[in-house]
């Protein structure tokens, strides 16, 4: 189980794998973002896209799997207070596979709070050439293992 003292400024890690189905693009638009972007082929060749893309809240709800499966589900989370940031930088297709980076940007204890601690990071969903689909920065709220210790 990792708590709040184990993130440090400066942290990169890469995981993850996450391959995107055209079935899959077509039902969470069906159910959730019914643009024809996402559902009908002659409607997305005619836009920019070229092509049926997932939309930008599936790419959300992907990043969020990665990041239960790679990290929260092995931590003391304690929530969110919030998004500081989220960008769709590319469209993901169908087959894209994707994997989430994190670096953590910065740690500070809480205030109020003493067995919490907070950490921002920025978070990337890459394609599997590397290049950087989506990215988000948040805090997210982490147990403490000593609630209260002094920090050095």
């Amino acid at each position: 189980m990792l708590f709040w003292e184990d993130f440090h400024e400066g942290q990169v890690a890469t995981g993850g794998r996450y391959v995107v189905g055209r079935e899959d693009i077509m039902a969470f638009a069906r159910q959730y973002d019914p643009d024809p972007l996402h559902l009908d082929d002659a409607a997305a060749e005619a836009t920019r896209l070229g092509g049926i893309a997932a939309s930008g809240w599936h790419v959300c709800c992907i990043f969020m799997r990665l990041l239960a499966d790679g990290l929260l589900l092995k931590t003391d989370s304690m929530g969110s207070p919030g998004v500081d940031e989220a960008r769709f930088l590319r469209p993901v297709y169908p087959g894209a596979v994707l994997t989430l980076r994190r670096a953590v940007l910065e740690t500070r204890a809480s205030k109020s709070r003493p067995e919490m601690g907070l950490v921002k990071f920025r978070f990337e969903l890459l394609d599997a050439t590397g290049t950087v689909v989506f990215d988000n920065v948040c805090s997210i709220m982490f147990g403490r293992r000593n609630p209260g210790a002094r920090l050095a």
